[in-house]
């Protein structure tokens, strides 16, 4: 019974992933424009943060489109078909549960962030423009 119901799923991955990548190819949102140095800080700044994710999960999607909305451009690591990064986010996080982003503070110290909302707003706290 489990094998079937794990098949079941996979079909439905396969079947549907492609529509979901093409929604979010034709929906991505504009990015926030900020002057040249201001950006250089943010991208700066992203280079210690890494997103760990698959390519069809909705709530990856999400992440990624906040990221696009903030123009961050934050490392993504496939973990669903890359066994090193699958690796890792078990040994970071204690899981292989996507989203995941991994911060990494001017000290050295990883902290580990799971689930979209808490990425989204973790994401739009930090670099969302302050409205002036």
């Amino acid at each position: 019974m489990k094998t079937v119901i794990r098949a079941f799923f996979r079909t439905l991955r396969i079947v549907l992933g492609p529509f979901m990548l093409l929604k979010e190819r034709l929906t991505q949102p504009a990015g926030v424009q900020r002057a040249p140095a201001e950006q250089a800080a943010v991208d700066q700044a992203c280079q210690s943060l890494a997103l760990y994710q698959f390519s069809t999960c909705p709530f990856c999607i999400k992440v990624r489109q906040e990221m696009r909305r903030l123009a961050l451009p934050i490392e993504k690591r496939d973990a669903q078909h890359n066994a090193a990064n699958r690796e890792q986010l078990l040994q970071g996080s204690g899981a292989t549960k996507v989203p995941c982003l991994q911060i990494t503070d001017a000290n050295g110290q990883t902290r580990w962030l799971q689930d979209s909302a808490a990425i989204a707003a973790y994401l739009h706290e930090r670099f969302a423009k302050p409205i002036a």
